[in-house]
């Protein structure tokens, strides 16, 4: 019998075992702790968080295998290959719920291809959150990741999004690179109708987490809030 896929929430941000406790249910947590197979974007990081979790035994002990951006399809099969012998394994993201606008989604699809378990465990998902707290349309949403960098690509983008949120009356989604956000949110106000809805959802589940949703003619009227460096949702709704 193969083992279980579990898929590990993780914390939004730097924070100690008081911080996890505040966005982890405890059976998350002791599940977490009791793996000695893991999964992540980054060594480092995956051990930073087994650190904060409280691992049963020595984390020097725990297996930990890399799945990011630059794996080859080709080593999936590998990393399921403790799985299959029957081995239980955790799947964490850099940061929030694995398998959402993160890399491990394809260890989850080949997962299901060769009949392994997959047991999703509740944590904090920025996307979510960010939407939560808006006020925008909850019943139809898209999420879009990233928007083109270059800026007149950018601009055009956003003008399809708003114009696909005001014929489906649907709220979209998408994130930018941290240094990246004041510019974002410069092109939104320059492109997006008067009328139309922007939350800017920062630093979620943190001590300074901030959610501002205005329409664009009220973010222009308002002091800017502080985007620099901060990781950041924005979301839009053309009313």
């Amino acid at each position: 019998m193969s083992g279980t896929l579990y898929l590990i929430p993780n914390t939004l941000g730097e924070g100690d075992a008081e911080a996890l406790d505040a966005v982890l249910p405890a059976p998350v947590r002791a599940r977490a702790a009791s793996l000695h197979y893991y999964i992540g974007e980054n060594a480092k990081t995956t051990r930073a968080f087994l650190k904060k979790v409280g691992t049963e035994r020595p984390i020097q002990e725990i297996e930990i295998r890399e799945l990011n951006v630059n794996t080859p399809a080709g080593e999936i099969d590998k990393l399921l290959a403790p799985l299959l012998a029957g081995t239980d394994a955790g799947l964490v993201s850099e940061a929030g719920c694995p398998a959402v606008a993160d890399p491990g989604a394809l260890l989850v699809r080949r997962a299901h291809e060769r009949g392994v378990k997959v047991v999703p465990f509740v944590g904090p998902s920025s996307i979510l959150l960010a939407l939560m707290a808006s006020g925008l349309n909850g019943q139809s949403f898209a999420f879009h990741g990233y928007l083109p960098v270059d800026a007149t690509e950018r601009a055009k983008r956003l003008r399809d999004l708003e114009q696909q949120s005001r014929k489906g009356k649907q709220t979209q989604i998408f994130i930018e690179t941290p240094y990246r956000n004041r510019a974002l949110l410069d092109t939104l106000l320059a492109t997006c109708a008067p009328s139309t809805l922007v939350c800017v959802a920062v630093d979620l589940t943190l001590e300074t987490e901030t959610i501002v949703s205005r329409t664009v003619t009220d973010w222009k009227k308002k002091p800017a809030i502080d985007l620099h460096k901060r990781p950041a949702i924005f979301l839009i709704l053309a009313v």
